[in-house]
């Protein structure tokens, strides 16, 4: 299994995020997540949202940073994208 996490630019709630998702499946990815301590809460559908305060820990336990574009071209090749039209 291999973590992707990208950049923390998303803004909200005082702070900026980042998503992580897996490229093999969701249940490695919640594995990964909960030992890192996320919150199931912050799962939406095919992505973790983390905020920009744990991405160093995220990227130390294994997740690979990786820029938009191959975040959202390796999800969609893994078949676990969530098209945005059934969100």
């Amino acid at each position: 299994m291999t973590v992707l996490i990208d950049q923390p630019i998303w803004p909200a709630h005082d702070t900026v995020w980042a998503h992580i998702v897996s490229d093999t499946s969701l249940s490695e990815l919640h594995e990964f997540a909960a030992s890192a301590g996320v919150p199931r809460r912050s799962f939406d559908l095919d992505h973790y949202d983390v905020p920009a305060r744990l991405w160093t820990e995220l990227v130390e336990r294994g997740a690979q940073p990786v820029s938009m574009r191959e975040f959202v071209r390796r999800l969609e090749a893994s078949g676990l994208r969530v098209p945005q039209r059934d969100r």
